[in-house]
């Protein structure tokens, strides 16, 4: 099976998720696309509907936050503190094509 191109993935999410991929892929600074959109894109898929939340609701957050977080300069605010964040902190899941 050939591997799908991103708006090839997209047209198979639902309306929600796509609108979240899209918000996640085109956040304004190249750097937050890539560990934003890279961390929707590789983890979706597994997220129950609390963790679709959770992260629709770190969509609505500043940039400089969410990355200071998965970057562990700032304290995470407990709103966003657990399992999601600390894999974001992971780092290991942004793919940066050449």
């Amino acid at each position: 099976m050939a591997e799908q191109t991103p708006l090839e993935h997209s047209s198979a999410l639902t309306p929600r998720l796509a609108r979240m991929r899209f918000r996640a892929w085109h956040r304004g600074t190249r750097e937050a696309d890539y560990m934003i959109g890279c961390f929707f894109d590789r983890f979706h898929h597994e997220w129950s509907d609390d963790e679709i939340q959770w992260f629709e609701d770190l969509l609505e957050e500043d940039d400089v936050d969410v990355m200071a977080w998965a970057l562990k300069t700032q304290p995470v605010p407990e709103r966003f503190a657990g399992p999601l964040l600390t894999r974001m902190q992971e780092l290991d899941y942004v793919d940066i094509p050449r």
